[in-house]
This record gives C-alpha cells, structure tokens and sequence, in this order.
C-alpha cells in the first residue's frame, strides 16, 4: 500500500524563547544560518556581516535561557557558530576569522556564561576561512599571508593550512582545548563540513582550478584521510592519525596518488549537506550525488527543478531511505535506491530551513516522538515531514502481534503437520509463553511487579542501546565494537546454542575474536593458577553448555563449530600456549553426555581436530594436547614421538608425571625407554631417571630378559674395547644401577629366587680369610708349564726349568 508523505506541525515558535525575534530573523534574513543543538531543544541563529542586530540569537525550547550577542561597526560578527555536544550541559563554540575562539555554556548559572576565550593563530598573519566542529574536535583551515612560512614560502594557491584542536568538557565550568596539530600544510582554500564520523574537505569558489575538482574526507575513529575525484571515479586512502603526529604536504600527497591530477573542469556544485550516510551534492543540473566515506559516488536522482544561480537557496537531508530537498518553495521526496521521485509539495514560503536530526542517545521526550522524519523550520513554525500509513488501515494489537509471531515460531519447531493457529495458541494451556506475554501488555501484571522483575534486563538494554547510539556517532569506535561483541557473546551464552544462536556465535568469534574471548573468561571465570595451570569458578550449567557437542558422526552445517571447538580455534589464534591447560580443565568438568565423559569424541581429540590434518598441526601443542590428555593410547603416542625426536628427559618425565594410579601405563611407558636403553648409549646420562621409573616390582631376571631382548645383534666376537668410532656395548657398571633399583625393597627372605639375584645383596663384612699353610716348591717333575694358574692366590711358586 502506497505511504503518504506528511508534513506535520510540531510547534508554532511560542514554545521557544524570544519567540518574536525568532520568527523576525528567520523571515527577514534569507542569509542567515541556522543549527541545532544535539538535544534538538536549542537553536541557534548566525546572521551574516553588515545585517543588523542582533547578529547572533540562541532560541531554547522549554525552561532556558536565550542568547543574544551583537557586535558593533568595525568589530565583525562570528565567522561560524557550533552547538558542542557536550551530555552535561548545552554549550556552543564561536569562531571569528581572526582565529579567536569563545566556548559559552548554560546551566552553570544564571543565562549562558563564557567558559573560555583563546586564539587560535596567536602568532597573528593568518586568517581563518573555514571551521567545523565535529564530535570532540575543532578543525579550521587558515590562510597564512606570503612570507608566514620565510622568502621561501609557497606560492599563494597553495597557503592554506587545515588544522585541528580537540575540545572537551572538564568539570563543572571547565573546558579543555588541546594543542594545535595541522592536518595538511601547503593546501588551496578548502570549506569543511562535518558529519558524525567524517570531516569532508571540499573545494570553494577561491580554490586553485588545477585541484578543485578534488574533496578529501578525514575519518578520525578510523585515522585515515580519503582523496577522492568524483569526476574521475578515483580515490585513494592515507593514513592520518595526529595521535600518532600524521601530516601531509598537500602537494607532496597529490604527487603520490595517480591519475588524480588529470586536467578536469571544477565540481560545480550549488549545495553541499553532510549526512550520516555521507556527502550530499546538488548540481546546477539538479542532479543529486552522495560521496561515501569510502570515496565512491554514486548518483542518487534527478529534481524536477535545477538551482537558477547560487542566490537560490536550497537544502538536502535523508531519512528512512529518502532524500528530501527544498529548492526555493518546493519540497520533493525521491527514494535513495532508485532515485524514483515520490512526492513533491509546494511550501507557502521559500525560506525554509532543514534541521540535523538529533544526536543518537540524546533525544528528549518529545524529539522521540518525533523519530523517523526530517524537521523543516521556518517563521510559521517547525514541521516535521515524514511517512505516515493512509487512514482506514487496520494495524494490529500488540497482543495479537505476540500470538501471530509465537505462532509461527512454534510452528517451525513443531513435527506435527496440522497448522498452528493464533485462536489455539490462545485458549491451549500448553503454551504458556505467549499467554504470559500478551497478559503483560494487556496490563494484568502491575506495573511495579513488572518493573522489578524486568530491571536487569532493562538496565542491560540501555546501556546496549546507548553503545550502539555511540557507534553510530563514531565515538572510540574499536572500543565500542569490543564491547558490544561482549555484549553478545553473553546474551548467546544465556541462549540455547543451536541453528542461529551457534551460527551468529561463530560470526561473532570470526570478528571480534579477542572481545569473544573476553566474554568466554568472564563466563567460565578462568584464572591461571601459577603453575601453567587453569582454574574456573563457572556452575557445571555454563560447562555443559561449552563441552555439548554435535550428534556423533554428523558434521556441523556449513562449517559452523561447536562451542568447545570455537575456544579451541580461538585459543590457537589468540593464545595457543593456553590451549593444552584449557582442554585439560574441560576434561575435569563433565558429566553424562558432557562431551568429556560421554560417548563421543573425548576433548583432546576434538582439540587436535582444530588443529587440522595430521601432519600440518603444530607438533609442540599436539603433544601438549596428547600429554595431557590422561589417556593410555594418547600419552603413549606422545611418549613414541618424543623417543623418535630423541627428547629422553622429557619422555622419561611424562612417565614420572604419571601418578600411582596409573601403574600398568608407567610400566609400559619404562619398557619403551629400557628398549632404548638397551640399543645405544644416548640415554646413558638419564639413568637415574630411568632408574626411578623403574617399577618396584620388577624382578631382576624379568629386568635382564627385557634388555636381553632389545639388545642388538653381534656380528662378530666381543672384544674388551669397541673399535674407534663405534658406540660402546652396554656395560655391567650401568646394567648393576637398575639391577639395584629392582631390588630396592630389600631382600626378600627365605630361597634365591633368580639365579642372579645373590650378586645385588652385599652382606656387609667380606668372609673370613682362609689360614696360611706352609709353602712348598714344586719340582721340575711337578711343573705344567707356562699354561698352569693356580686357583688360588696364596703360597702361589713357579720356577722354569727350562
């Protein structure tokens, strides 16, 4: 149904102050400027030079008090005037072309006061000839008289210097400006038109025809400068941040940017109008373009009318997807999409003014109202032109929008093939939630219970809203971001995480991983103990919903992960030392179909499948992962790899660090690394390690069966050296430390029980010594030869015969 285009009396004047004078100025004075304030409740009034008195009015809609300023002959009014928005109180800045600066404020006593006055070119020689005020900031553009910059200064095209000054409420009555940083130095003449996010840099009728078929675009949130030929289709970006002290020769930078310098006729443009969604511009032609923050331009429509010479006045403004312009005494509407001419309207006077919306999270009462359409003032009042339903259109109650919606939200979850219908959503006791829903707005729960039950949750949507107002103004926009995803991460964690709710966590992770992750620390409660450790506080609620998982053996639809592999994919991004004691925390939670003690997949391997395909993960976290794991299989495999990357002491480690409860597993982990032990001497230097993972009911003749079947096969006949080169056998001396550790009990009574064990027990004192007998000398019958030993030592003779 086709929408009508309304144009509403909101006030007729008498509610502002000084009304009378109100209505003279804006019906006399064509030239005159006029802005509001954030709050939409003041306006203000800047009359051009050599107009009468007053040339300066601030009109206050409500309690208040007005401003009026005049100045004498010789004493030139203010080039421009800015409402500052400023949350506290309302407060406006003056500028004058001689670079003095006057910031008045209201509310700090009685009427308005003066809070500061400085200068901003105290060296004198220069001019100011364009200033704009955006959010926080006070940016001018000067011109410096020949021989400010020495005999060698720029030629007088390019003396122009755009600068900028933050300007911010300190206390009560106090103001902060900071110090002058210039932007672009060496610069034709350029006008300056603030939005909420940007500063648009656009060329005058004084700027040097060679570049003022150019227009730059600084967005401070994001600290780069854009400069752009709508003409020629062309932009480039810069980095200009004056945190970080950026500045640009405004010649040096045209040099680095090609094509834009092609010769090209002037923007010959009647209008220019800053709005949120970039720079509008009104051609002679009347045709109307925009000018991204991007650089990009597009055509946006087309005006019945075309501007007759700059002495026509004309103004441009957007809302809801339409442009609405008034040329003279006609208002048309055109659709921004495809510049289709909606509605056109011819006013009863041709002064008219088109107001800034108010600032997001500012509004009054009554501009609320009013949300969702452009403000028009003039001397017969202040109208508000907007879409509006045309009569006789039914729209439905609240409580039936509540049973139509739940309607179909159930009817999507629903298996059943009969159609839901609103009328049995309202008599069936089984839903309860609408019902619950609909009685609330129908008033059957007092205000005071229902305040007190929704609080929370009214104080969490207010401050959300109030970030997102601050987003859309532009104000410390990584900041506000992080906190929103924050925001979300802890909405979707209170949701059940299936379908939507996992598929925009994801998206969330994906953005903003770092601000996700702070939401996850705050949820779980994680705390490093000190020991490379983690610890968490969260109910075993929060844990079930992080450890859930997938149906076993299905994929998640369109690679969207689970909750548990999302950290761990975010850990490996962020932190990926923090993932092995994450995964060994989340296997201390768990409970009956948890993921941890359940039947699918345990944590560690889901861990190691957001590592990737084997073989492209990173080794150091897979054995972390494996390690710590607990399992036989994992910690096992873990120990292989370390013994074929040779790491002895840390495989022998991982087997210390294994508990008494696991003895079969060290058991396994000691013969790995005696296997070893066995074949070559590189492990020679950790035997005492190896000695302790010795399992203390190990038999010394199990021990030497074990080594006896590791031990390499011999070629050729021992002998009492190794050749040079070659690695030394195994020896008695290093075999008898863990024959002794097998033994390490004590010796058991009763019968040997191996054949070798009486070699380990030294009885302390060595046996008694045999007596001496005579010595007797053996005859040359009685001598064997060279070949006979005695087999003892004692009275041991020989004589050769021979």
């Amino acid at each position: 149904m086709k929408r009508i285009g309304t144009l509403r009396l909101l006030s007729d004047l008498s509610h502002f102050s000084g009304a009378a004078r109100l209505r003279e100025l804006l019906a006399g004075d064509p030239a005159v400027r006029v802005r509001c304030s954030p709050d939409g409740r003041h306006l203000l009034l800047l009359r051009p030079p050599g107009a009468p008195s007053p040339q300066l009015l601030v009109a206050v809609r409500g309690p208040g008090a007005e401003l009026e300023r005049a100045w004498p002959a010789g004493h030139p009014p203010p080039l421009d005037a800015f409402f500052l928005p400023w949350p506290a109180r309302p407060a406006l800045v003056l500028v004058w072309e001689s670079g003095l600066t006057e910031v008045w404020g209201a509310g700090v006593g009685p009427g308005w006061q003066l809070l500061r006055s400085t200068e901003l070119c105290p060296g004198g020689g220069a001019r100011v000839v364009a200033v704009a005020a955006p959010r926080g900031r006070l940016v001018w553009c000067e011109e410096r008289q020949d021989g400010a910059e020495g005999w060698l200064g720029p030629p007088p095209a390019f003396s122009h210097y755009v600068c900028v000054r933050t300007l911010e409420p300190s206390g009560e009555a106090g103001t902060n400006l900071g110090p002058t940083h210039i932007l672009l130095h060496h610069c034709p003449s350029f006008g300056l038109l603030a939005s909420r996010k940007d500063l648009f840099l656009v060329p005058t009728t004084t700027t040097w025809p060679g570049v003022s078929h150019i227009l730059l675009i600084w967005s401070p949130g994001k600290g780069k400068v854009m400069v752009a030929a709508p003409c020629l289709g062309l932009s480039h970006s810069k980095s200009l941040n004056p945190g970080r002290g950026d500045t640009w020769d405004f010649r040096t930078l045209l040099r680095g940017l090609p094509g834009l310098l092609c010769p090209m006729k002037p923007l010959t443009v009647h209008t220019w109008a800053p709005t949120p969604q970039g720079l509008l511009l009104l051609d002679f032609r009347g045709t109307v373009s925009l000018v991204q923050s991007h650089g990009g331009t597009r055509a946006v429509g087309t005006l019945q009318e075309a501007p007759v010479g700059l002495a026509g006045s004309a103004a441009l403004g957007t809302f809801h997807g339409t442009l609405a312009c008034v040329l003279g005494s006609t208002l048309e509407l055109l659709d921004m999409g495809s510049g289709q001419l909606l509605e056109r309207k011819v006013l009863s006077t041709d002064r008219v003014h088109l107001l800034a919306p108010p600032a997001p999270g500012m509004e009054d009462k009554e501009e609320l109202e009013t949300r969702g359409g452009l403000r028009l003032l003039s001397a017969l009042g202040l109208f508000r032109v907007g879409w509006e339903a045309p009569q006789g259109l039914e729209v439905p109650s609240a409580e039936d929008l509540v049973f139509e919606e739940a309607c179909e939200y159930y009817q999507r979850r629903s298996l059943r093939g009969a159609q839901l219908t609103p009328e049995e959503l309202r008599h069936n006791s089984t839903f309860r939630a609408p019902q619950a829903l609909a009685s609330i707005l129908q008033g059957h729960v007092s205000p005071s219970t229902l305040l007190t039950t929704l609080r929370a949750e009214l104080r969490d949507y207010r401050g959300l809203d109030q970030l997102k107002a601050h987003l859309v103004a532009g104000d410390e926009e990584e900041a506000g971001w992080t906190e929103l995803a924050e925001h979300e991460v802890a909405r979707l964690l209170r949701t059940e995480l299936v379908g939507d709710q996992l598929a925009q966590l994801n998206t969330v992770f994906q953005a903003l991983p770092t601000a996700a992750w702070g939401a996850i620390l705050r949820a779980l409660q994680l705390q490093p103990d000190g020991n490379g450790r983690l610890r968490s506080h969260a109910p075993p609620d929060v844990w079930k919903k992080v450890l859930g998982s997938t149906s076993a053996g299905k994929e998640p639809p369109n690679g969207i992960l689970p909750l548990f592999e999302l950290l761990c994919q975010c850990l490996c991004r962020l932190e990926p030392r923090w993932l092995p004691p994450f995964v060994e925390l989340a296997q201390q939670q768990g409970g009956p179909g948890w993921g941890a003690g359940g039947p699918g997949l345990p944590l560690y391997r889901r861990a190691l499948a957001v590592l990737g395909e084997e073989g492209t993960r990173s080794e150091a976290l897979e054995l972390e992962l494996l390690l710590g794991s607990g399992r036989p299989k994992a910690v096992l495999q873990a120990v292989g790899q370390l013994v074929q990357k040779e790491q002895w002491e840390r495989a022998l480690e991982a087997g210390l660090a294994l508990g008494p409860s696991s003895p079969l597993l060290r058991s396994e982990i000691f013969k790995l690394l005696l296997a070893e032990f066995a074949r070559h001497r590189r492990l020679d230097a950790y035997l005492p390690l190896l000695c302790r993972l010795c399992p203390p009911d190990l038999a010394p003749a199990e021990l030497l069966l074990l080594l006896r079947t590791h031990l390499p096969d011999e070629l050729e006949p021992p002998t009492p050296f190794p050749e040079p080169g070659t690695e030394p056998p195994l020896s008695v001396g290093l075999l008898r430390a863990l024959l002794e550790q097998t033994g390490a009990k004590g010796r058991p009574s009763g019968p040997v029980l191996s054949l070798y064990e009486d070699i380990l027990w030294d009885p302390g004192t060595p046996p008694p010594t045999p007596p001496r007998g005579p010595v007797t000398t053996l005859q040359a019958s009685d001598h064997p030869g060279w070949e006979a030993w005695a087999p003892s030592g004692q009275g041991l003779c020989v004589t050769d015969t021979g």
